[in-house]
């Protein structure tokens, strides 16, 4: 069993010479190599030692992805103590002190845009010895040093004690804890998932004996770098293999950050790119919205050239075979006139996408396909460090979340545990060296997932004839009709967004009701701009009823008879609306750090909502509190 100091090593040895790291500070990206970065990462571990950090000890990670990340993280690897990565984006204080203070840790380390949350709740964190901040601040608590005191100190540590430091990272095992990461909130006491170094090293040659990543290759990392899926099929990935990780450059504020994500590809020249549902949204809102300024000539030959790809594509193991081939020298004319314009936008070099993290609809699949730079679906979840299953660019199938990877069992279980024949619903349960040690302090929430040697994911799918993993969505999410019958709502929640520029977020909810019900938030502009289109206004009852009916006509298409009608059984589809005035955010906490619904939550709020819509008044689409909310639109 490998630890990450001894993958690292492996790889420095290897790769010394190439390019590791590529991050933007001022107007232009500077590289390092994976010489350049192991001395540091020496230097700051050593550092650490010198101040007392001892083997098993926690250390809280906030920061912005980034070298100083990376060297961080690995230098705390090489002491034997343990890194508790924390997403950025939590602003919350309770939910930050709950972390830190769960897992214990003895230091934190944090950037400056950081840097306030913890200094605002140090005081009641009876652990913490030491505040480090990565970026030069002045302070004259004398419990708080710098990045730079760190390399000092370890500069000098590694002069006197260059042999205990090296029998120090030797003695780390393969089963010792590496991180402990925290689920993401959707409850008021989220686990800490410990992962040994062992869980990484192995999911990283899963993933490597899975998907070909050459030395050669860049990827600009855009996810959050304690996001399990960026963590392990980014950083560890990418170093496993020699290649290069490149930083989106920090703004001011996170916004900033985000504005600056379109230049950076264009920048770095992405071989290949980590992404979610509500990233790829966004990129194809981009690509459509910079197609449509283009002209009605350009988006009637854009919609043609998307119908030839979606049908020369298929669902990409049957591309252009049987009568399809027909259609390549079309396919190959347009990519040359669209097409490739819309890849320079993306570097120029970039191959394909990998998604993560939540159910990527197949239409969005599909898209992304056409224009030459497929999104291969995976699926994961940090108990197994992440990575489960992938699409990769030799066996794919849209709509799918891949092939399991090699030397990980995967079965389909029923309520019982017992395992189901290929083709029928059920739990998916797995095993193998990624799965977790267990939960941090929470040994009973452990043994509920962990039985005899398997990890039960709590998520509902299926395996086809040709082993591709079909997931459908979290049990705790499924729908549940008066008779019993259950099912997930994720597939047609996405659907019907993506296919509907009036319908921005959607949350189908039904618990052992007679009909399905659904909250909705609109698009604002879009409704705005159809009522103007159409000479009406959203203070009139009559403009109010009429962007209802289009609502309703938008779900109508999923119905038999509509034009995609027989993509869901009709039973789960929504018979009553409720329409929102405010959209599922991070901040309002209707989302998670990985931007999928908090559904209990949500439920809870709007429970006097939901319930209206199970009453007569309700159920009309043109009620009083529907009606309310289009009005105040134009406020």
């Amino acid at each position: 069993m490998k630890t990450i100091p001894q993958l690292f090593e492996e790889s420095v040895e290897k790769y010394g010479n190439n390019v590791m790291m590529l991050e933007k500070k001022a107007d232009r990206y500077q590289s390092s190599t994976y010489k350049e970065i192991h001395q540091l990462v020496r230097r700051f571990a050593a550092g650490l030692i010198s101040i007392g950090i001892k083997k098993g000890d926690r250390i809280g990670l906030i920061a912005e992805g980034g070298n100083d990340w990376v060297i961080a993280e690995l230098g705390i690897l090489y002491t034997g103590a343990i890194n508790v990565p924390l997403s950025v984006k939590i602003e919350e204080l309770p939910e930050l002190e709950f972390r830190l203070a769960h897992s214990g840790c003895k230091m934190v380390i944090v950037s400056g845009l950081q840097a306030t949350k913890v200094c605002t709740i140090k005081n009641n964190l009876a652990d913490l010895e030491k505040i480090i901040m990565l970026d030069q601040q002045e302070s004259s608590d004398e419990d708080v040093l710098s990045y730079h005191d760190i390399l000092t100190r370890g500069e000098q540590y590694l002069d006197s004690h260059a042999e205990e430091f090296e029998k120090t990272w030797k003695s780390i095992q393969g089963n010792d804890p590496a991180n402990i990461c925290y689920t993401s909130g959707t409850t008021a006491d989220p686990k800490g998932i410990i992962l040994s170094h062992n869980n990484y090293t192995a999911n990283v040659q899963q993933a490597c004996d899975h998907l070909l990543i050459p030395s050669s290759y860049c990827s600009l990392l855009i996810l959050p770098w304690d996001h399990s899926f960026a963590h392990t099929a980014g950083v560890y990935l990418l170093m496993n293999r020699g290649a290069s990780m490149a930083s989106v450059q920090v703004g001011k504020t996170p916004m900033e950050t985000l504005r600056n994500i379109p230049g950076n590809i264009k920048e770095t020249r992405p071989s290949f790119l980590l992404s979610v549902p509500s990233l790829a949204k966004s990129f194809r809102k981009n690509i459509e919205k910079g197609i449509r300024e283009k002209g009605e000539r350009v988006e009637k030959l854009f919609q043609k050239a998307l119908s030839l790809a979606y049908d020369y594509n298929g669902v990409g193991w049957d591309r252009g075979k049987g009568s399809k081939i027909w259609k390549k020298p079309l396919y190959v004319l347009y990519d040359a006139l669209i097409f490739s314009k819309i890849r320079k936008n993306f570097g120029g070099r970039l191959e394909f996408f990998v998604g993560g993290g939540a159910l990527l609809d197949i239409e969005l699949q599909k898209f992304f396909y056409a224009i030459g730079i497929p999104m291969y679906q995976g699926y994961g979840l940090t108990e197994a460090a992440p990575i489960i299953s992938a699409n990769t660019p030799l066996k794919h199938k849209m709509g799918s979340s891949g092939a399991v990877l090699p030397r990980l069992e995967l079965k389909i279980c029923d309520d019982q545990g017992k395992e189901l024949p290929i083709g029928q619903q059920g739990e998916i349960v797995i095993r193998g060296e990624n799965v977790m040690l267990g939960y941090w302090k929470n040994e009973k929430a452990a043994r509920e997932v962990l039985r005899d040697g398997w990890l039960y994911t709590g998520d509902i799918g299926y395996l086809d004839n040709d082993g591709f993993l079909f997931v459908l969505g979290r049990e705790k999410s499924l729908l549940i009709g008066h008779d019993g019958e259950k099912y997930s709502p994720e597939g047609i929640e996405e659907m019907i967004v993506a296919h509907s520029v009036y319908i921005d977020q959607m949350m189908l909810y039904n618990n052992q009701s007679p009909y399905s019900t659904a909250l909705l938030v609109l698009n604002r502009d879009a409704i705005l701009g159809w009522l103007s289109r159409n000479n009406l206004s959203s203070h009139t009852e009559e403009g109010q009823d009429a962007v209802l009916k289009l609502i309703e006509r938008e779900i109508g298409t999923f119905r038999q008879g509509g034009q995609y009608g027989g993509m869901f059984p009709e039973r789960w589809l929504p018979s009553a609306i409720g329409i929102l005035g405010e959209g599922f955010t991070e901040q309002n906490r209707f989302l998670n750090s990985t931007m999928k619904m908090v559904r209990g939550r949500i439920a809870e709020f709007y429970r006097n909502r939901i319930d209206f819509l199970y009453t007569a008044e309700g159920k009309e689409i043109c009620n009083h509190q529907n009606r309310t909310i289009i009005r105040r639109m134009a406020e």
